[in-house]
């Protein structure tokens, strides 16, 4: 009993970590994702920019611009699936006024997607922009909408003009001019936080550049970097490139964005990238490291249990062995009732470790984790190979009990 229960609780720790191990990294990836993008695609040909306190003075007919119609294929690169989100961004340097207001002020008008659907090459649609992109901006009041002349004003700017939800403002930029109704307060802890944004087809309109935008944001799923992703493709063998393109790295995933959507350069947001790689080997590692010490405790605690069986079966071990058991015979014997404790410890310990990783899940990241039924075998073997291997020295032993001596009572 002492050893089922042993191998049953080192089996729940076990089934819990790697439950939890596979189900982490991309958990943490989400939750990272709403931290912000980690892919910046810009022009290749690209000016480089004039900025002042945040500010791009570049003129609007100044750098490279990118066909916003071609968005929709990044929804066709071999890990498309891995592409939560993008958003195009437009800047455009304009006077705001606060509606009945003489007085303005020179700011910066960002437009962007809020929530807008864009069409995929096979017929099918993705709804995208800030809110898969940056869901943890704050806003104080609402999202404007993308087919409306509203727009949202950045947190320090609301104080420098008194602007609230329900404000109107008017915007002038070369010639162009719009009215627009602020619809809430953003705070981003960015250079957003002192620009207007609005939806991309006003920033397109004021900078004469109907279609078009000038950086992307792109939020996709990756996994942590290691030496083999930061190898140059082209030195790779045939088979390397495969695994390399056949691998959601954060490189990989970048150069299949410039296959799609030519004449662009895709950067890591390397702070994030780096970040998120950093948070998840150490997660992983210890993952790991707790997996290993509760396999550890249960080989021990095995180890203990089989040896005080073996002291108190002596006389048992000595009456088989003058029967004329082998000493393999004998190791055999207690081997298979080792391997039925382990048995009945690995179930026992599986069905504890999934009550226990839902557990987890549900209070670190409020989802259990998926049921993976190939872990029940993995499990099993891990249970044997303990009970085996902390049962192998009181094995030895009960293999090389002398008879006489047993059977005389000494």
């Amino acid at each position: 009993m002492l050893t089922a229960a042993a191998l049953a609780l080192g089996m729940a720790v076990a089934t819990a970590t790697l439950e939890v191990s596979l189900d982490v990294g991309d958990r943490l990836a989400r939750e990272f994702r709403s931290l912000g993008a980690n892919l910046l695609v810009t022009p290749v040909s690209d000016t480089l920019p004039l900025e002042i306190g945040g500010v791009d003075y570049r003129p609007v007919d100044a750098g490279a611009y990118l066909p916003e119609g071609d968005l929709g294929k990044l929804k066709t690169i071999f890990w498309r699936n891995n592409v939560m989100g993008f958003a195009p961004f437009l800047d455009v340097p304009v006077h705001i006024a606060a509606v009945g207001l003489q007085d303005n002020s020179r700011a910066e008008l960002i437009g962007t997607w809020y929530s807008h659907a864009v069409m995929v090459p096979d017929d099918s649609s993705f709804t995208t922009g800030v809110s898969a992109t940056d869901p943890a901006w704050h806003i104080d009041g609402r999202w404007f909408s993308d087919a409306s002349d509203e727009g949202v004003a950045g947190a320090d700017l609301a104080r420098q003009l008194n602007l609230h939800a329900g404000s109107e403002v008017k915007i002038d930029a070369g010639g162009r001019s719009h009215t627009l109704k602020i619809t809430g307060v953003v705070s981003t802890g960015g250079r957003e936080d002192s620009s207007i944004l609005a939806p991309l087809a006003i920033a397109q309109d004021l900078a004469g550049r109907p279609g078009q935008y000038r950086r992307l944001l792109v939020s996709a799923l990756t996994k942590p970097a290691d030496a083999f992703s930061e190898r140059d493709p082209s030195t790779m063998t045939p088979a390397e490139y495969d695994r390399w393109y056949c691998s959601p790295y954060i490189t990989s995933i970048s150069h299949q964005i410039q296959q799609q959507l030519p004449g662009v350069d895709v950067r890591a947001i390397r702070q994030v990238a780096e970040g998120e790689g950093r948070i998840l080997t150490r997660v992983s590692g210890l993952m790991w490291i707790v997996t290993i010490a509760a396999l550890l405790a249960a080989a021990l605690a095995v180890g203990a249990t089989s040896a005080t069986t073996v002291l108190e079966r002596r006389s048992e071990i000595g009456l088989m062995k003058a029967l004329g058991a082998s000493r393999r015979a004998v190791g055999a014997f207690f081997a298979a009732e080792q391997l039925f404790l382990a048995l009945v410890g690995g179930v026992l310990g599986y069905a504890l470790g999934i009550l226990l990783a839902r557990a987890l899940g549900l209070e670190i990241f409020g989802v259990a984790p998926a049921l993976r039924w190939i872990l029940l075998p993995i499990v099993l073997v891990l249970a044997a190979a303990v009970a085996l291997l902390g049962s192998l020295l009181p094995l030895g032993r009960a293999s090389r009990v002398d008879p006489a001596p047993v059977l005389r009572g000494e």
